[in-house]
């Protein structure tokens, strides 16, 4: 019998899926708080991998105070310029000596962003169009003993804080997180003129579907309206055929609802971000650790991007109750829904959590008390084995949000 406070218990309320109203968001790559999400934990990667390299462990830092301040720009068909650049800062703190070896944090940080910028938002020139700076406080070096040696001991959690996951996804929630995953990906192979900042949001009325996708378009790539009005139809088109290849559900999609033609305003870009246009960004405003905002399920306010991988609960248990969650419904028949919840204690082994908690939705005829056992083993094992997420984490195999 395990020595954890692992509780399972009924769903106090209907699974989502039989709820009259669900909504769900998803801010896409591009939008200013995934671009401070995606560059804290970048940054975050780069310096445990370094860590690793010249101590041998990972030492104490975290970067998810990140802050983007937007810039502005003159976008124009055919190509306009950025007039004032996006400012991204990067903010926390990192261990810069230890047992005689310096690591020189803030160059790191920089290489980092410089990488992931590059990567994922082509449409930005690197020193010109986006100035990075990087304010690394200095973090504690003798932290050996709460870290562990290598990351294998257990170390202590570093905060008294809490994590929570679900699974399975809605069919809402597959057609939201589906929708910006696909247009930042293979639609934006073969169409260039749409940026990466796609938000998405999903709303659920009984059986109908309504999709609302705002995606900045990007100038150089498009000649003149036309281009721009079949781009929107396009786009439409490809998200309505996604969204019917997920659900049966009726479904309408929406494109750049703000949009008017007949006054010339529309969401034109020159880099494909509203960062360019006065729309700041913060870690942790934007998607959970599992790509969606969803006001239907319980949420963590923790920022997950950015936290150290090692003891930091904010992302260790927003990350590990997703994976349980969703391993549960793998591997255990007879679940419509269920809900995990971790909670620390400042200074106890991560391990070990004040209280695990599933709350399950069983399906019809099923019977909580059948599959309790089978559920609890599994949340006892990921728990024994939570180390081995810190390294998934620094290898970049997780996303955080």
């Amino acid at each position: 019998m395990s020595s954890r406070n692992i509780q399972v218990e009924p769903m106090a309320r209907q699974a989502v899926e039989d709820q009259a109203v669900e909504i769900v968001e998803r801010k896409g790559i591009g939008h200013p708080d995934s671009i401070c999400d995606g560059v804290a934990e970048h940054v975050s990667e780069a310096l445990a991998r370094e860590y690793l390299d010249r101590v041998g462990t990972v030492l104490h830092y975290n970067t998810d105070e990140t802050q983007l301040v937007a810039g502005s720009a003159a976008p124009a068909f055919g190509g306009g310029e950025v007039t004032t650049p996006i400012h991204i800062l990067i903010v926390g703190r990192a261990t810069r000596e230890y047992d005689g070896t310096t690591v020189p944090t803030e160059t790191i940080a920089l290489e980092a962003a410089r990488e992931y910028l590059g990567t994922q938002l082509p449409e930005l020139d690197f020193g010109s169009d986006v100035v990075v700076d990087v304010e690394l406080g200095e973090g504690s070096g003798d932290l050996r003993e709460v870290f562990g040696d290598s990351g294998r001991q257990v170390p202590m959690a570093n905060d008294t804080s809490f994590g929570v996951g679900h699974a399975p996804l809605t069919e809402t929630e597959q057609i939201v997180r589906s929708t910006e995953r696909r247009l930042n990906a293979e639609y934006a192979t073969t169409h260039p003129e749409v940026g990466t900042d796609i938000k998405v949001m999903g709303k659920r009325e009984g059986d109908r579907i309504d999709v609302t996708v705002a995606a900045a378009m990007v100038d150089a790539h498009l000649d003149g309206m036309d281009d721009y009005r079949q781009s929107v139809r396009d786009v439409r088109e490809y998200v309505h055929e996604l969204a019917s290849g997920l659900t049966d559900r009726s479904v309408t999609v929406h494109i750049n609802t703000a949009d008017d033609y007949e006054e010339g305003a529309i969401y034109l870009t020159t880099t494909g971000t509203s960062a360019e246009q006065g729309d700041d960004g913060s870690v942790g405003r934007g998607n959970r650790a599992n790509g969606l905002i969803t006001p239907n399920r319980s949420m963590s306010m923790e920022a997950t991007s950015g936290k150290n991988p090692v003891n930091h609960i904010g992302k260790i248990y927003n990350l590990l109750s997703t994976e349980i969650a969703h391993r549960v419904v793998d591997e255990v028949e007879g679940i419509r829904e269920i809900r995990i919840r971790l909670l620390s204690q400042i200074g106890k082994p991560i391990d070990h959590p004040h209280v695990a908690d599933a709350a399950v939705v069983t399906e019809s005829g099923v019977s909580l008390g059948d599959i309790e056992d089978d559920i609890t083993a599994i949340i006892d094992e990921e728990l024994a084995n939570i180390t081995d997420l810190t390294e998934l984490v620094i290898a970049g195999e997780l996303t955080t949000f």
